[in-house]
């Protein structure tokens, strides 16, 4: 069984910043894509960012392009987000996803295993 864990979500003011986890359990996702998704209330759940299995090549939707930067530590099975000048739009439960193969895609189908979600809140 594949587990993943998010931590590090919080309440942040707009223009500050923090740092989510995905902690990976029962196997290592050294080999496969990893994302974030993210779901505002009343919104459905989006794209936020996604990495191949080494980290070599990352992706990021336009509205978080610039301010997040998503990155893994294989040998820790943790894959990071770094999400920096927050802004209250960013407001969402992020979820971590794990993927099928090397290579990163958007689109949710693409990830068979989720963790449960980590609150962010942003206050303007």
């Amino acid at each position: 069984q594949v587990q993943l864990v998010e931590s590090g979500g919080g309440l942040v003011q707009a223009g500050g910043s923090l740092r989510l986890s995905c902690a990976a359990s029962g196997r290592t996702f050294s080999f496969y894509a990893m994302g974030w998704f993210r779901q505002a209330p009343g919104k459905e759940r989006e794209f936020v960012a996604a990495l191949s299995g080494s980290g070599g090549s990352t992706g990021y939707a336009d509205s978080v392009k610039g301010r997040f930067t998503i990155s893994r530590d294989n040998a820790k099975n943790t894959m990071y987000l770094q999400m920096n000048t927050l802004k209250p739009e960013d407001t969402a439960v992020y979820y971590c996803a794990g993927g099928r193969g090397r290579s990163f895609g958007t689109s949710e189908e693409m990830y068979p295993y989720w963790g449960q979600g980590t609150q962010v809140t942003v206050s303007s």
